[in-house]
């Protein structure tokens, strides 16, 4: 299937499955400055309506503690919508709307961190049938600058 002929609705396919996540995310998400913490998990994702939704479920640093997103496609947008739960507040956060253009998906949104407005952006790269790298990144000043806080670095999971 050529590019013009692909449904974006099968942007996440590549996504289903189990996968093992390298995390790294900084201790404070608006300082660049402060210090990386590291740790690993795993992701269980599966697709839904032929591709137009998409959830996953990741493991996160501390025992017990999970995330799960779930992404549903707007055909008439022509623009996927991601939402995310953390285990520990257990709502749906505010969402990030975007699109993949040439195998990169990006995203924005925003959110509020410790009480301020924060924009968010999240961006999908590297994407093959073994791995793939999950940015997030919050802007304070309408978006000239960015603070990456967080990465996953995604290794599909063999059987």
């Amino acid at each position: 299937m050529t590019q013009t002929e692909r449904r974006p609705a099968y942007d996440f396919d590549f996504f289903t499955g189990t996968w093992r996540v390298r995390h790294r995310r900084l201790s404070s998400p608006l300082d660049s400055t402060s210090d990386w913490i590291e740790f690993e998990g795993t992701t269980n994702a599966r697709t839904h309506h032929g591709g137009a939704i998409h959830v996953d479920e990741v493991s996160l640093a501390e025992p017990g503690h999970y995330g799960f997103t779930l992404r549903t496609y707007d055909q008439e947008r022509n623009e996927w919508t991601i939402h995310w739960v953390n285990s520990r507040v257990g709502r749906l956060e505010p969402p990030v709307r975007g699109r993949f253009t040439d195998g990169v998906g990006t995203f924005y949104g925003t959110d509020e961190v410790a009480g301020r407005p924060v924009q968010v952006r999240f961006v999908w790269s590297g994407i093959s049938g073994t791995a793939a790298r999950w940015q997030q990144a919050f802007s304070v000043d309408g978006g000239t600058t960015w603070v990456d806080n967080w990465e996953m670095r995604f290794t599909r999971a063999t059987a």
